[in-house]
């Protein structure tokens, strides 16, 4: 069976986040990830080279297959920054209408910054998310 290449290690979330050239990005960065941190009460974690992820959980398909993934988590990427919201977004519809200007993939939220988001708004996302994944698998 075929392994997930994206993985949690130990490169530093710090060195990571510093490394962002960007000032604004680098800022919202560190909002999400202290967001992050009080929803999930875990330290950031790096997954893969760009990922920065909070808490663990354990998922098994259908399929047969099966892994540990983030509770929740963030990519500053250079178009945007996504934020990871790992029930997907139908439970979280009335939420969403408040948010502001974003776009979603299954369960990616792409921000072009965070000041086109209410933050309150995006802050109760992300906690709403992380009981609800806590509800539905088992959390390390």
């Amino acid at each position: 069976m075929a392994e997930n290449k994206t993985n949690q290690n130990k490169a530093s979330v710090v060195a990571f986040l510093n490394a962002i050239d960007d000032k604004r990005k680098k800022a919202d960065t560190k909002k999400v990830a202290a967001m992050m941190r009080k929803a999930t009460g875990c330290r950031a974690k790096m997954w893969g080279t760009s990922i920065v992820g909070f808490g663990q959980y354990h998922y098994k398909y259908a399929s047969g297959r099966e892994g540990d993934w983030a509770l929740t988590g963030f990519s500053p990427r250079k178009q945007n920054l996504v934020v990871y919201i790992m029930p997907g977004f139908k439970p979280f519809d009335s939420l969403l209408k408040k948010l502001g200007k974003y776009k979603t993939g299954k369960s990616c939220l792409y921000l072009n910054k965070l000041a086109d988001v209410d933050e309150d708004v995006l802050e109760k996302l992300i906690n709403q998310s992380v009981k609800l994944m806590r509800k539905r698998y088992n959390v390390k």
